[in-house]
């Protein structure tokens, strides 16, 4: 079995360990992104919700979905470790999707409880394990990241267009009958976890001693061995938490209560452990959780994407993008996804070249860049009203352009986070840190959610035309906070690097 260091030694620009970890996160996103892309349109077309309860509801589930990670970060780092944490979000997430695929009418919220709580312990993990394939100050970690990223984004890209394609009958129509399109729909998310999964198993081996159970006697940190009840306690516990999630999730007014209480108790441990690290680290735990609280900022704003704008797309587009016939949904839903697959590369490879020559922003640069090229983006979305027909429905190809701004926005700051996370935090705190910054996500959409149901609500008994300049001028106030939010981060540098001390 490799040594840590053994496997931090590596040549060239990516260690080998990290296509593994690229596949196993890549299928799973495809299981995630299938299901969230089809959220509030089945909620819609299929569940008779109100569009304003469908943006609620999305918001509320997806919150959920994230601040689950911190739950599943901090078991991962006291108890189960990230091999076993993920291989156990895995299995939830398959009985989630079948669940689903066996009737997404009756059984919606218990098939979404499962797929909750199974991606809380899947995903702030295996972000956390592509960190440790590096050393301390690695100047290719970022790359790294951005690689991984695009592997998401892969994941995303098919995931995201494939699942509402079939469900809508847009895709496969005459092979699928029309009662079984959601079913198989799914069901299909079952199966692409399923390969994840196996394609961890078979390649675990190669990570050495990274992810392994605490109080392993191989395990990076040395501790007592995990109690065999203690770490069972944990797989019994989430079963039986899964009814009284369904019965949260499916009244969005618990969600208020739990975002309320679930932020403010995360906080306070997070405050305990720093009376137990060295200045130093507190310091670094700080700056840490200053990226956190910024990026609420930015996935509030960003995370439109499967609530007001899935409406949107419906709605007020057509389906023509450079001369190709497509379901303006399914662009919205994967659009980005293609342009990360496409750029992440790229740009991780520009930052490795910058570095190179002294030349690469800081962290810090990069996420303001994250911010102004989001609200850019959201000033393209604006100017769709502009390329409207009279009928109210405008350019597939000008939201395409907004969806390709926006990503710039997320390669600059999603990847970087994730790798700012393993940097900032302590080797004891790597999940819980992983899990906040995940949790930062739940709260983005969590205010997505409210910010989608404002402008459907805004929109009540309106023409399609006004319904499109609704949302447009709606975007522009989202563009403009973005633009402030960036400028704010930029001018609060020289702070925060003080913090960081190092960390670059």
């Amino acid at each position: 079995m490799q040594t840590i260091e053994q496997i931090q030694d590596f040549k060239g620009k990516y260690p080998k360990q990290i296509w593994s970890l690229f596949f196993s996160e890549m299928w799973e996103r495809f299981c995630f992104y299938g299901m969230r892309g089809m959220l509030v349109f089945f909620m819609i077309s299929e569940l008779s919700f109100h569009k304003t309860e469908a943006n609620l509801q999305y918001g509320a589930t997806q919150a959920f979905v994230y601040a689950f990670t911190f739950i599943g970060g901090l078991f991962a780092d006291k108890i189960l470790g990230f091999r076993k944490s993920l291989f156990w979000g895995g299995i939830l997430m398959i009985v989630g999707s079948a669940i689903l695929a066996t009737d997404p009418h009756q059984y919606f919220f218990l098939g979404i409880s499962f797929t909750i709580i199974g991606t809380g312990f899947f995903k702030p993990n295996i972000s956390t394990m592509v960190g440790k394939l590096y050393k301390a100050g690695d100047s290719r970690t970022d790359a790294g990241f951005s690689l991984f990223y695009a592997g998401i984004n892969l994941g995303a890209l098919l995931g995201g267009y494939i699942c509402i394609a079939i469900g809508k009958g847009e895709m496969l129509a005459n092979s699928i009958p029309e009662d079984k399109r959601w079913n198989i729909a799914f069901g299909l998310a079952a199966i692409v976890m399923i390969i994840s999964l196996i394609n961890f198993i078979f390649t675990q081996k190669s990570l050495g001693i990274i992810g392994l159970q605490p109080g392993h006697p191989l395990a990076e940190v040395k501790s007592k061995p995990v109690a065999k009840w203690l770490e069972y306690s944990v797989y019994v516990g989430t079963i039986l938490l899964v009814p009284i999630i369904q019965i949260m999730v499916s009244k969005t007014e618990y969600t208020d209560y739990f975002m309320w209480t679930i932020g403010p108790l995360t906080l306070l441990y997070l405050f305990y452990e720093m009376t137990k690290v060295t200045p130093s680290e507190r310091k670094k735990l700080w700056a840490a959780l200053v990226f956190i609280l910024f990026s609420i900022i930015f996935w509030g704003i960003y995370e439109q994407s499967g609530g007001s704008l899935s409406i949107f797309a419906a709605e007020n587009l057509d389906k023509n993008l450079l001369g190709m016939t497509l379901d303006p949904n399914g662009v919205n839903n994967s659009g980005g996804a293609f342009f990360i697959i496409l750029l992440a590369p790229l740009l991780g490879l520009l930052w490795i070249w910058l570095s190179k020559r002294k030349f690469e922003p800081n962290t810090l640069i990069k996420f303001g860049l994250g911010f102004i090229f989001l609200g850019l983006g959201y000033y393209v979305l604006f100017a769709t009203k502009f390329f409207a027909t009279v009928s109210g429905i405008t350019s597939l190809n000008v939201f395409t352009l907004a969806l390709l701004v926006i990503t710039f926005g997320e390669l600059c700051l999603s990847p970087i986070g994730l790798s700012i996370m393993t940097k900032l935090s302590t080797k004891n705190l790597q999940g819980m840190m992983m899990g906040m910054w995940f949790l930062a996500s739940a709260y983005g959409q969590y205010v997505a959610g409210y910010i989608g149901a404002f402008l459907s609500e805004a929109k009540e008994g309106a023409s399609k035309s006004e319904i499109l300049v609704t949302y447009a001028n709606g975007y522009k106030q989202l563009g403009l906070y973005a633009l402030i939010a960036g400028l704010i981060l930029i001018a609060i540098s020289p702070l925060i690097k003080k913090l960081m001390q190092e960390v670059k």
